[in-house]
């Protein structure tokens, strides 16, 4: 659970002494030919041309009929409308969750999935194994514990052309049993460095993407858990989350001039991975709060359900590994596949009835979708607004 400028065809069709010479002309769109997505729907616009009496000399001119160039958006063409491919980035797309969602968005043949890896191979064996359709994916690095790596992540998407139309920020580290700290290439412990300050940049740098697509619904998602949601049984589970006064966060979280845990204790890696997500839930209400009203965007979280077969448990006890599958299935009956909650995320991603914003989406036994409620300081106003303004500091925004 744990990123083309589309480009429309040129076509024109010529009629000279009453005989019609069609040339259509094939042209990017989005990694795909337009004739290959929406041939039934296509009808080429006409260039005219008039034979001009000249007495001297017999010429012939092209009298042409402008046609404006239809917006991303969508297009009318002789009275039908064409959709272009949304463009979703979606953050640890090679595996899991991330990979599921990406899978089940292309196969829609409505989306061009950008998967942001930290392994481009690891990424692209995936995608292929995966069946996914190679004009319906494409993959560019972001190594999320590292400032850098997003900013160069941006600038690499920007450069691509590519419109943005929806943001996942999914990718995700957990260490439950790790009794010392690791850190990122900034020097931030490394489950809220990964699954909160890296998003936290990405999504800030990209909001200004967002705001310039034409699509029908531009949408920010990120991941939240049942784990760092305390009013649940799963979230009172020891070690339960827990940000304090975010006095370790505000002390720069390194472990040298401050805890490396946001409440300043002791470093405890599952619970690192529990404050991250509450991070995760502040931060998509404090983007709604910000940027809704304004921009129109839609921002939203989702707890899927227990994906208990994710490699994000990869590195928990071998003991917990064999035993929460069935426990999690026969047990709580909350078991969730990888194939179903990547088609419950790409719900979020572009289903018009999930389109509410400042929602936490869950789904119950029967996989319908309904808004969650969040515990007390998952939704407390105050301490968003106070983790997004240290989470600036850290990041370089301000």
């Amino acid at each position: 659970m744990a990123l083309q400028a589309s480009f429309l065809p040129s076509a024109l069709s010529a009629r000279k002494e009453g005989k019609v010479a069609c040339i259509v002309k094939e042209s990017a769109f989005l990694g795909s030919s337009i004739l290959e997505h929406h041939k039934s729907q296509f009808n080429a616009p006409v260039l005219r041309t008039k034979r001009e009496s000249n007495h001297s000399v017999g010429v012939v001119k092209a009298q042409t009929t402008a046609v404006a160039a239809p917006g991303l958006n969508q297009s009318t063409v002789h009275g039908k409308k064409v959709l272009r491919k949304g463009v979703v980035v979606i953050t640890g797309a090679s595996s899991g969750l991330g990979l599921a969602a990406a899978k089940a968005l292309a196969e829609t043949e409505k989306w061009h999935v950008v998967m942001a890896c930290r392994d481009f191979l690891k990424a692209e064996k995936a995608a292929q194994s995966a069946g996914m359709a190679k004009e319906n994916y494409s993959i560019m690095h972001l190594d999320l514990a590292s400032l850098d790596s997003v900013r160069q992540f941006v600038h690499g998407f920007r450069q691509s052309g590519r419109p943005l139309d929806v943001l996942v920020c999914n990718a995700a580290i957990y260490r439950p049993t790790a009794r010392t700290p690791t850190y990122t290439a900034d020097g931030y412990e490394m489950s809220v460095g990964v699954n909160h300050l890296g998003h936290f940049l990405l999504a800030n740098m990209l909001l200004d993407d967002l705001k310039k697509s034409d699509y029908p619904s531009r949408r920010l998602i990120i991941l939240g858990s049942i784990t760092g949601n305390t009013n649940t049984l799963a979230g009172n589970v020891p070690p339960k989350a827990g940000l304090g006064d975010l006095r370790g966060l505000a002390g720069g979280l390194d472990g040298r001039n401050s805890s490396a845990m946001i409440d300043g204790g002791a470093f405890d890696g599952a619970k690192a991975y529990k404050d991250s997500k509450i991070c995760n839930m502040l931060t998509m209400q404090e983007l709604h709060r910000r940027f809704h009203e304004d921009t129109g965007i839609t921002f939203a979280s989702l707890y899927p359900g227990c994906i208990a077969t994710t490699g994000l448990f990869r590195e928990h006890i071998p003991l917990f590994r064999l035993l929460f599958p069935p426990f999690q299935k026969f047990v709580t009956k909350g078991f969730v596949s990888e194939d179903e909650s990547g088609k419950r995320l790409a719900q979020v991603v572009g289903d018009t009835s999930l389109s509410k914003s400042g929602v936490y989406w869950s789904w119950n036994k029967n996989s319908a979708s309904f808004e969650n409620q969040l515990s007390e300081e998952a939704s407390d106003a105050v301490k968003a607004q106070k983790l997004w303004e240290i989470s600036e500091k850290m990041v370089g925004l301000a």
